[in-house]
């Protein structure tokens, strides 16, 4: 696939942290607001025939002094999501920091091939140096939706066929390695201790791969997911009635605010507790896999 076509697919976003005001007004671009804007408007339109009915005397709304359990259910709620959010959060940089091991342990196996091999074993050469970048390809797409072959560097390469057959690719590609080096320390191309020290990067790309599988496969449980929003949506619709009195037509705007808050930090959370999809903020797994491709090309081809 082409360079600019894989920019195309890179989602995370590249931003100026420092620019306050950039960031602040250019909301409406944001994917989070796009998502979150239809639960606004909902919850607006349901207060705002709320305010109409108690407001201009059609019903009459009594509420007993001293009475504001939204005040305490909204504490409550608040803790919650900040557990929710940073429970996401820590699921994102795991996969963040899996990532940057797959990058060493690819770079590092590159090192000691290339140290190991003679300048005159292209074949050698190229075979991991594809491999290797293959690997960290179809891990990336082994968390999405599959892996694309078109993706991989699969010419001349001896496990072409395989990989058209095997459900799990990532570990097809691991242990082509695996026999390409068993093969060099037959054939005395490298020695016992050569190959251990090869073995442990390979191994720890598998580890990689188990650790990103487990991130992937083991979601926020259902219930206290649902349970989050049912309360989120209760807790909005109830609300008007809690400081109509008090507000009058301003419960309008301050119930949608209140609706951008909670339902954009559940949204952020769910985001980025799977982050290596295609959100606008998932991790830049396309970038980094690119980057990799270039590197280990570089390490590999003799001057």
């Amino acid at each position: 696939m082409k360079l600019d076509l894989w920019l195309i697919k890179i989602s995370m976003v590249d931003y100026n942290p420092k620019s306050w005001a950039r960031l602040v007004f250019n909301f409406h671009k944001s994917s989070l607001m796009r998502n979150i804007l239809p639960t606004i408007m909902l919850v607006g339109v349901i207060a705002g025939g709320l305010c109409y009915i108690f407001l201009e005397g059609i019903f009459e709304l009594s509420v007993p002094p001293g009475v504001n359990i939204h005040a305490y259910v909204g504490i409550v709620l608040g803790l919650v999501l900040v557990f929710r959010t940073n429970t996401a959060y820590d699921r994102w940089w795991e996969g963040r920091k899996q990532f940057g091991a797959l990058t060493n342990h690819s770079r590092n196996l590159a090192l000691k091939l290339n140290s190991m091999l003679s300048v005159e074993d292209q074949a050698a050469r190229q075979f991991f140096s594809k491999t290797i970048s293959n690997f960290y390809f179809a891990l990336k797409e082994h968390l999405r939706e599959g892996v694309e072959l078109e993706e991989l560097e699969l010419e001349d390469m001896p496990y072409l066929e395989k990989v058209k057959k095997v459900e799990h690719i990532p570990n097809a590609l691991a242990g082509s390695m695996q026999d390409r080096m068993n093969k060099m320390l037959k054939d005395r191309l490298i020695n016992g201790d050569q190959y251990r020290v090869l073995n442990e990067d390979v191994s720890a790309m598998i580890d990689v791969l188990g650790a990103c599988e487990r991130i992937r496969k083991t979601p926020i449980p259902f219930s206290y997911s649902m349970y989050v929003k049912k309360v989120i949506i209760l807790y909005l619709l109830s609300l008007p009635f809690s400081i109509i009195n008090s507000l009058h037509y301003w419960t309008i705007p301050m119930v949608m605010f209140t609706a951008y808050v909670l339902t954009g930090l559940e949204l952020i959370g769910e985001e980025i507790e799977d982050p290596f999809g295609y959100d606008t903020n998932d991790l830049d797994t396309d970038g980094m896999a690119l980057n990799i491709r270039k590197n280990i090309r570089e390490i590999l081809t003799p001057e």
